[in-house]
């Protein structure tokens, strides 16, 4: 059998089980799933798949951060973002000026090139 590294587990192991001669009856029982399904997992095991690439932002932070350094920029306030993540004002206040000392303390030559969308102020009204 060829390595599928890019299938899930279950794929690898109905394909491996089929590949074996178990048939979809038997396989279908070991999963307690229908015998319509494991020939479901089969097919789209089966199928090409696109390598797409996967975009990890390289600037060390948080999604949150990231996401609350958005929303400041456009102009929420500490309020109406703390209402979002059921959080206070103070709370978000204090994430954002941990995601803002995490892009001061990055290394100069690590990141990409591109230059930070977020400015980077210590704005802490609103």
């Amino acid at each position: 059998m060829t390595s599928r590294p890019s299938l899930r587990p279950v794929e690898r192991l109905v394909l491996r089980l089929v590949e074996e001669g178990v048939g979809d009856v038997e396989i279908a029982r070991r999963f307690r799933r229908s015998p319509e399904m494991i020939r479901r997992i089969t097919a789209m095991a089966r199928l090409p798949r696109t390598t797409g690439a996967r975009v990890v932002p390289d600037d060390g932070l948080r999604p949150l951060e990231r996401r609350l350094l958005r929303w400041r920029h456009y102009g929420a306030t500490y309020t109406e973002i703390g209402s979002r993540f059921r959080r206070s004002p103070v709370f978000v206040a204090r994430v954002e000026a941990l995601a803002h000392y995490k892009l001061e303390e990055r290394p100069a030559g690590s990141g990409s090139a591109a230059p930070n969308p977020f400015p980077i102020g210590s704005r802490l009204g609103n």
